[in-house]
């Protein structure tokens, strides 16, 4: 690549699978060789839990947003677990409840920069930037956001996903006014869904009306199998097994669609 391409993977909504989502895109582009940096923007801090290989002596999300040094932004940035010697990069720039504080509903211009000017300083060091955000609209997902090339949104098939998926449009189109114009749209993907249930095929075809334009193919259905290469601290293109390697598919696909710059 020859820019690096900024993705905030996103949902309005609780619950959906967003942290996995991030890391089976992570995976994809680290089987695709790409150098990789995932930002954990949520407080609760589940992509640095899946993927820390070491200490960061305090040095976090948290530090980074109260003063965006080149000192703190590449100390709180570590190797994931994934990665050894000889592979391509994936990093991971720590998470921290800390960074709870943040969170305020009306956050100034400046706030907002923040991770944009972090970002500035290690952005040669990379292919994508991928950032896991907290599953809501106040100022830690605006600052992903206004970092941010493109929005991947995560939703389940239910009824709260499907107001969930609407807001969060509603909410991307403002940004892109206000803040980011280069901010676009990378699609809805669908996660947890179970092809042998009634509910979720009707709010399947419900989605597809409301939102048909946005939702990338395929859908990601709910298994086990990524839980457990997450708990192994394994990529899921690493995961054996038949189930594993669809995953791994969808995920490339799925990547492959949100890096296009054609999607509006």
């Amino acid at each position: 690549m020859e820019f690096v391409q900024v993705v905030s993977v996103s949902s309005l909504k609780g619950g959906v699978g967003k942290t996995t989502i991030t890391l089976g895109l992570a995976s994809a582009a680290f089987a695709q060789g790409l150098r990789t940096l995932i930002i954990d923007m949520d407080p609760q801090s589940d992509v640095s839990a899946a993927l820390a290989s070491r200490s960061t002596h305090g040095f976090t999300i948290d530090t980074v947003l109260k003063a965006a040094t080149k000192k703190n932004v590449r100390q709180a940035i570590i190797p994931s677990s994934w990665t050894g010697p000889t592979d391509v990069a994936v990093d991971v720039l720590m998470g921290s409840q800390s960074s709870a504080n943040h969170d305020i509903p009306n956050p100034t211009k400046n706030d907002l920069w923040r991770l944009e000017e972090a970002l500035v300083l290690v952005e040669k060091n990379y292919d994508l930037v991928l950032i896991d955000c907290p599953p809501s609209f106040n100022a830690l997902t605006q600052t992903a956001w206004t970092a941010s090339d493109a929005v991947a949104i995560v939703a389940e098939p239910g009824l709260f996903s499907v107001t969930a998926v609407h807001r969060t449009l509603l909410a991307l189109e403002s940004m892109r006014q206000q803040m980011s114009p280069r901010l676009r749209t990378a699609g809805v993907i669908i996660n947890r869904y179970r092809p042998d249930s009634r509910e979720h095929q009707f709010r399947m075809g419900e989605m597809d009306q409301l939102f048909g334009q946005h939702i990338l193919s395929p859908t990601v259905d709910e298994t086990l199998t990524m839980q457990q290469a997450t708990g192994a601290a394994t990529p899921i293109h690493r995961w054996p097994g038949e189930l594993a390697q669809t995953l791994a598919q969808k995920f490339d696909l799925l990547l492959r669609q949100i890096l296009s710059e054609n999607r509006g």
